[in-house]
């Protein structure tokens, strides 16, 4: 079994001044992550209005499979134009660790 983390820290438009604001920006990408089968949430920057960190989880029986997911994933929220990524934390846990 493998298990597969990813943090995106995205930054939103400068016109995010709420959070009301920032829920409509982050709810969005939330759900477009779940239609992909991963666990998905808001992990970080929660009170920032202007920031967010995105965590998806994923388990699988291959290493390759969770590297795809996980690629999937970060090809998802790299193309969505109202915002900008600006990392992205990626691990990859295995039978060993």
């Amino acid at each position: 079994m493998f298990t597969g983390t990813a943090v995106f820290d995205v930054l939103l438009p400068g016109d995010c001044r709420s959070l009301k604001e920032k829920r409509s920006y982050v709810r969005p990408i939330v759900a477009s992550l779940r239609k992909i089968d991963v666990s998905v949430a808001e992990v970080g920057d929660m009170d920032r209005h202007g920031r967010s960190q995105i965590g998806v989880g994923v388990v699988a029986s291959e290493h390759s499979h969770v590297q795809d997911v996980l690629d999937s994933c970060e090809r998802l929220v790299s193309r969505r134009p109202e915002i900008e990524l600006l990392s992205v934390r990626r691990r990859v846990f295995g039978p060993e660790d």
